[in-house]
């Protein structure tokens, strides 16, 4: 969750062109507070948050914990959100900013979902396209395994089983072979061999 939202605020300096060359970064500049808005507008937009509480009027922190799990987005992010479209007064959103994201999918049941985030998250990841070649030179035999391993930070048994249930071997190239009746011919002239200088008797 905290990636998105630092994704999405990072995103925006590069739509806005925002550069910070001798900018003190501990100052809440404008541009920062612009990047702020634009992350929460984009992971928990106006129109979805109304869609998704049905304009409810008395927002509770059981829904606060539904909207940061559907939303992916923190609590604290959320309740700036609700704030800004009228759902909670000032002192709740204040409060609800202090809670984390463990304490509300422990509270309200969702923990084994935010353990499963939290894993995702951390899982190294390549590019499908760049895999998607390498399982190919699997299929032609000119990559290993382990290379499909390494690159996908796994072990090389748990890569082989894989292939091994989705029906991708490797092929098996046999070298043509040829008759020396086919072979064209060869002409070799050993005339460079001939030592003009040797003395002749």
């Amino acid at each position: 969750m905290r990636q998105r939202s630092t994704l999405a605020h990072e995103l925006a300096h590069v739509l806005f062109g925002d550069w910070t060359d001798g900018e003190d970064l501990d100052l809440r500049s404008p541009a920062e507070i612009r990047a702020d808005a634009f992350a929460r507008h984009l992971l928990i937009p106006g129109e979805g948050l109304n869609v998704f509480l049905s304009h409810s009027s008395d927002v509770t922190e059981a829904e606060l914990s539904a909207v940061v799990q559907w939303f992916l987005v923190s609590p604290a992010l959320a309740a700036i959100a609700l704030y800004h479209w009228d759902y909670i007064d000032v002192l709740t959103k204040d409060h609800w900013m202090q809670l984390s994201t463990p304490q509300l999918a422990t509270r309200y049941g969702w923990m084994d979902q935010y353990r499963s985030l939290q894993n995702d998250a951390n899982r190294t990841r390549s590019p499908q396209r760049l895999l998607a070649r390498a399982i190919a030179g699997y299929r032609e035999s000119v990559v290993s395994a382990q290379t499909l391993a390494t690159l996908r930070g796994v072990s090389l048994e748990e890569v082989e089983e894989e292939l091994a249930q989705a029906g991708v071997v490797p092929a098996e190239h046999q070298p043509p072979w040829m008759n020396a009746t086919e072979l064209p011919p060869v002409t070799v002239d050993l005339s460079d061999l001939d030592d003009e200088d040797m003395p002749t008797e």
